[in-house]
């Protein structure tokens, strides 16, 4: 019985590599006013993706470093409130997630 070795990607959030069945896909999708960043679980959009566990942890950690623009290669703050509801992160209108809940789940003092 041959294996074969998964594909690996890294978490734009907490930058640890994993296989990437275990992380979300995300796209960004441009329109006229900027871009929105789409959820892609089954991997099947075009373009340029960046993968994140999906997790409100890692999802915190990405929109604080502002790694899905970097990711993606696209100018401008992305509008990220699907993957947000799809990853169950709580923000506010600002984009801003709590970050009292935010730093007790990736194991900082706040």
């Amino acid at each position: 019985m041959v294996r074969r070795a998964q594909p690996e990607r890294t978490c734009v959030g907490c930058r640890r590599r994993a296989p990437a069945s275990e992380l979300l896909r995300i796209v960004a999708i441009g329109d006229g006013a900027g871009h929105r960043l789409r959820p892609d679980p089954t991997r099947s959009l075009p373009g340029r993706g960046a993968n994140m566990h999906p997790d409100p942890a890692c999802f915190a950690l990405a929109v604080r470093r502002r790694a899905f623009g970097r990711a993606l290669r696209i100018t401008g703050v992305p509008d990220h409130g699907a993957v947000a509801e799809y990853v169950d992160a709580p923000t506010t209108t600002s984009g801003q997630t709590d970050r009292a809940r935010v730093a007790s789940k990736v194991g900082r003092p706040t």
